[in-house]
C-alpha cells in the first residue's frame, strides 16, 4: 500500500500574530512552524501502516523552501521521502490541484490529510482533492483500518460516530482521535540523521492560478474589563446582562 500524507506548515499555536502590509500579509518574522497538528495525527497513522502492514509513507507540501525543515521533521518521524510542490499555498483549490497531481503521478491508495490548518481553519482541501481524483472520501475521521482493498473508518458526527467502508483509492481527513496524543512521536538523532539522507523532491507546480486571494487580516477584538457585581445584588446583574451584555 502506497500512502501519501499531506503536511501543512503552520505556525506554532503559542505564535504571536501580527501582520503588514496594511493587513494583507501574514507577518513570519519571530514565528515558530510546526507541522498541522491533524496531519500530524495522519502521519503518526501512517507510520503504524507502515510499520504493522509494510506500506510506503511518503509526505507532500505545497509551499516555498521555507517549508522544507518542517517535511525533513516528517521524515525524521519516519516517512520514506518527502515532495515539495514549489509555489505558495495562498488558495485551497490552487493547493488541492498541486496535490492531485501528485497523487495521479505517484498512484497512492490511500491520501491522509488533516481535516483542516490551523492557520487558515479553510477545511477545503481534503474534499476538493477526492473531488479531483474521483475517489472516495471520509472526513473528521477517528479511526481508520485497512485489510487489503477495504478500509473501515469512524468519523464524528453531530451527537455520535459514524462507522463507515470504503475501498481504495481513499482520501480521509484525520483529526485528534486518529490516534491518541500520547502516540504522538518526537523524532530522536537516529531519526534527525536518516531524514539528512532521505529524498526530499522539488517539482514545479503544474498551474500557478489562483482562485481568491486575502483582500485583509483582521484580529479578533480585545476582551473588554471585567465588571464585578455584588453576589448578593441580582437585580444589577439582570439589568447588566440584559441592558449592557445583550445577553437576556
Amino acid at each position: 500500500m502506497k500512502i501519501l500524507v499531506c503536511i501543512s506548515h503552520v505556525p506554532d499555536t503559542t505564535s504571536k500574530i501580527n501582520f503588514t502590509d496594511g493587513d494583507t500579509k501574514f507577518d513570519t518574522n519571530g514565528v515558530q512552524f510546526v507541522i498541522n497538528p491533524n496531519d500530524e495525527f495522519g502521519l503518526t497513522r501512517a507510520m503504524w501502516f507502515k510499520e504493522k502492514q509494510g506500506a510506503s509513507v511518503d509526505v507532500v507540501n505545497v509551499g516555498g523552501a521555507d517549508t522544507e525543515p518542517t517535511l525533513r521533521k516528517a521524515l525524521a518521524i519516519g516517512a520514506d521521502s518527502a515532495i515539495r510542490v514549489n509555489t505558495p499555498a495562498t488558495d485551497g483549490f490552487q493547493v488541492a490541484k498541486e496535490l492531485a497531481k501528485v497523487v495521479k503521478d505517484g498512484g497512492y491508495d490511500l491520501v491522509i490529510a488533516g481535516r483542516e490548518s490551523i492557520d487558515y481553519n479553510g477545511g477545503m482541501v481534503p474534499g476538493m482533492l477526492a473531488g479531483l481524483l474521483d475517489a472516495n472520501f471520509i472526513n473528521n475521521c477517528i479511526s481508520l483500518e485497512v485489510e487489503g482493498e477495504k478500509a473501515t473508518a469512524v468519523r464524528e458526527i453531530d451527537g455520535g460516530k459514524e462507522t463507515l467502508t470504503a475501498s481504495l483509492p481513499l482520501v480521509i481527513g484525520g483529526q485528534k482521535g486518529l490516534v491518541e496524543e500520547s502516540d504522538l512521536r518526537i523524532p530522536n538523532m537516529r531519526g534527525i540523521m536518516q531524514a539528512r539522507k532521505k529524498p526530499l523532491n522539488v517539482v514545479e507546480p503544474a498551474d500557478t492560478s489562483v482562485k481568491t486571494e486575502a483582500v485583509k487580516f483582521e484580529k479578533p477584538a480585545p476582551k473588554g474589563d471585567v465588571k464585578l457585581i455584588d453576589p448578593d445584588n441580582l437585580d444589577e446583574l439582570i439589568d447588566l446582562l440584559h441592558n449592557e451584555a445583550k445577553a437576556i
